[in-house]
């Protein structure tokens, strides 16, 4: 894919990771999942590299960069068939919302282990009956003296199993208005009363989901990150990573599954000409080539925004480049498999599981229905329906 408009840092970054990547690949990845395991060897030297933490200052073990250069780590480790998950949820969201908001203390102990990979955070802020409107979350903190008492439920929540702790949404009751407001809590793996069972999935992933059950979990004062009146403020600079890094993931998982039909159709010979010669087989990946590159733009457009401090103007963009990533990353994968006939169902070559992992990024970490929504209201100024 061209990279004219990347630096030569960025393009270098990007080299190297795809060198890391390709020592992995997609076997790797398929084999963890088959052992029901972590991929913690790829993690871990990821982490020794620098580039799970390149988003993160420096003065706490980051990279001092941003989601620009996060962005372009798992693109690439996903275009190479070995994507990590995590890294949307630990030092994207998590690791971002600390470093905008924690105290001190917060940042000296989370940062530097978010960094090198040595802790990692998962986030919960979906709820059964919430779906993906946030207004309904009815997970609550109260105070009790000093410390706060969290009671709710969360679900889809990845990584539970394996993160040091989770942060959380909830709400806290304003004391003039009485109305409730978005807080987050940092809720340890061990605190009594959060509980947690693995959700069974048909998608085939490393990373487990969680349903979370918290049942008056007592958390101390200091649990709480950032100030709590500022509330969307917070939850919006962890939010527009999340999109960014979803655009990474379905842009990477695209790229995979369209190089994997790219050769296929090069060497494949049905009458005297390889099948990539025909334009019914040819023209289909030239259009999801297209769309890959230009849900890219999009994502480096809002990475640029977001790393600049635009917090309203990466917030559209970010929204954009995730539903355009989304289409883009199932229209490749589809026709990638199509490109294969029968042997595009096969596990020899490896892309039928993508089928369904490719859904994921239309649907979460927010449906394209909503993002159409928010680009109705927001962009173009049209009435709300809800």
């Amino acid at each position: 894919m061209s990279t004219v408009l990347e630096t030569e840092e960025h393009q270098a970054l990007r080299a190297a990771v795809a060198a890391l990547g390709k020592r992995y690949g997609r076997d790797y990845m398929t084999s963890v999942v088959r052992d029901g395991a972590h991929p913690r060897e790829l993690w871990t030297e990821a982490a020794k590299l620098g580039y799970l933490g390149v988003n993160l200052p420096e003065e706490y073990g980051g990279g001092g960069s941003g989601m620009a250069e996060l962005s372009i780590v798992l693109e690439e480790l996903g275009a190479a068939g070995s994507p990590l998950l995590m890294m949307v949820v630990s030092p994207a969201i998590c690791g971002t919302v600390i470093a905008r908001f924690g105290t001190e203390a917060q940042k000296q102990q989370w940062l530097p282990g978010l960094a090198d990979g040595s802790l990692t955070m998962a986030f919960g802020i979906t709820e059964p009956d919430a779906g993906s409107n946030s207004h309904r979350i009815t997970t609550t903190a109260r105070k009790d003296g000093e410390d706060w008492l969290l009671t709710g439920r969360k679900v889809f929540v990845s990584g539970v199993d394996i993160a040091d702790a989770t942060l959380i949404v909830g709400r806290t009751e304003d004391a003039r208005s009485g109305r409730l407001k978005p807080c987050l809590f940092i809720v340890p793996r061990d605190a009594p009363g959060f509980g947690r069972s693995q959700i069974d999935m048909e998608l085939q992933a490393p990373e487990k989901q969680f349903e979370l059950v918290l049942d008056d979990v007592r958390l101390p004062a200091d649990a709480l990150v950032g100030d709590e009146d500022a509330g969307l403020l917070q939850l919006f600079a962890g939010l527009n990573p999340e999109r960014i890094m979803t655009a990474a993931f379905g842009i990477g998982m695209g790229r995979y599954a369209l190089a994997r039909a790219v050769e296929y159709a090069k060497t494949r010979q049905v009458w005297k000409d390889p099948i990539g010669s025909h334009q019914a087989i040819a023209h289909p990946l030239a259009q999801a080539h297209i769309e890959l590159e230009l849900a890219r733009l999009m994502m480096q457009k809002a990475a640029r925004l977001y790393d600049d401090g635009d917090d309203i103007g990466a917030g559209e963009a970010a929204n954009m480049a995730k539903y355009a990533a989304g289409e883009a990353c199932v229209k490749a994968v589809d026709q990638a498999v199509h490109t294969l006939g029968g042997n595009g169902l096969t596990r020899e070559y490896g892309l039928a599981s993508l089928i369904t992992a490719a859904r994921v990024a239309r649907i979460a970490p927010v449906s394209r229905e909503m993002i159409l929504n928010y680009v109705s209201h927001q962009s173009l100024g049209l009435p709300k329906s809800y």
